[in-house]
């Protein structure tokens, strides 16, 4: 107890700030990690990515494969292939110079986020980017980089979620058609009784893999960043 307040008091003649507890630490980590893990969905190319895989799960119809696990970390690697040119930026621009004591934490912060705020403008809509300006009573703003954060982030949320949303739907439609197909030739064959998804879902799978559908989907969620809000 003496050692403690001996401390309190050598840290206020220093004017240096006193240490915080480890339980105080621990708990400051674990909420660090839990918005590093929030940011990680909602402000990179994430939530795109995995939205547009379930998708494509749901289409073939084939329940849990590719498993769950397997999805987050296919879609968790190709958004780091994605946002590759900003992290890089990131690096170059804040996090060396930082490190080498160039520039300060609050200089870096600002360089940094302003690379994520390049990419996160570039992916939002501009009636989504107005819708959230409206809401928050803000009519005219000078540029992109005066777009508050708190306005930023749900108009680039919702511009993802419609542009996956858009591209599920184009994904479905051709599995869509095989469902008919097959729905309607059981229906002429009499066997109506049957259900349909044991027989489509092993054209479904034929048809993907046929057109090499891996490939064609994962190189179309890549090429869909580069185009512009």
């Amino acid at each position: 107890m003496n050692e403690t307040i001996q401390d309190l008091a050598q840290n206020a003649a220093t004017g240096a700030a006193p240490a915080l507890g480890q339980p105080l630490q621990i708990a400051l980590m674990l909420g660090a990690l839990a918005f590093i893990s929030a940011a990680l969905v909602t402000l990179t190319a994430f939530t795109r990515i995995i939205i547009v895989l379930s998708f494509v799960r749901r289409a073939l119809s084939t329940q849990e494969i590719p498993p769950t696990q397997v999805l987050i970390g296919l879609a968790l690697f190709l958004t780091l292939f994605v946002m590759g040119p900003t992290l890089d930026g990131i690096d170059k621009d804040a996090v060396r110079p930082f490190m080498a004591e160039k520039i300060s934490g609050m200089q870096a912060w600002e360089i940094g986020s302003g690379h994520l705020r390049t990419f996160m403008t570039r992916q939002t809509r501009k009636q989504d980017l107005a819708l959230f300006l409206d809401l928050a009573g803000l009519k005219k703003v000078s540029g992109p980089e005066a777009v508050p954060w708190r306005v930023l982030m749900p108009a680039f949320v919702t511009s993802e979620l419609r542009t996956a949303f858009i591209m599920g739907f184009c994904i479905y439609l051709p599995f869509l058609l095989v469902d008919l197909v097959v729905s309607i030739i059981l229906m002429s064959l009499g066997l109506m009784m049957m259900p349909p998804v044991i027989i489509s879902a092993p054209c479904k799978l034929l048809l993907f893999v046929l057109v090499d559908g891996w490939t064609i989907l994962l190189k179309a969620l890549s090429l869909s960043f580069h185009s512009t809000g």
